[in-house]
């Protein structure tokens, strides 16, 4: 991979972190709170269990991203780490945190 593409796919996981630790800052303050009758308090608890998922999703991003940059420090990134192989281009634009190419990742 060139330098410039390494550079780019760089960015676009920073850039991309950053927006997902913006959502998750926004989202640790979207708890309700339990008011009103049976029907209110149900409701309230269905939104905070999304909002707990979408925390748990947006931590196995942050996590999925953090490991891309290692990689590329490592010199592993655009490397298969199922088959080895080189992940191509249009994948890695695709999803820049990817660790597998499509033949691996529809195989898991």
């Amino acid at each position: 991979m060139s330098p410039t593409d390494l550079n780019r796919h760089r960015q676009a996981l920073l850039t991309k972190k950053a927006g997902v630790e913006r959502l998750a800052r926004t989202r640790a303050f979207s708890r309700t709170r339990s008011h009103g009758d049976d029907g209110d308090r149900s409701m309230a608890a269905t939104d905070d269990q999304i909002v707990i998922q979408l925390q748990q999703n947006d931590a196995k991003l942050l996590r999925a991203i953090d490991k891309a940059l290692d990689r590329i420090v490592s010199g592993e990134y655009g490397i298969c780490s199922e088959c080895e192989e080189e992940i191509p281009q249009i994948r890695l634009d695709a999803v820049p945190w990817t660790r597998v190419c499509v033949p691996c990742k529809e195989g898991l």
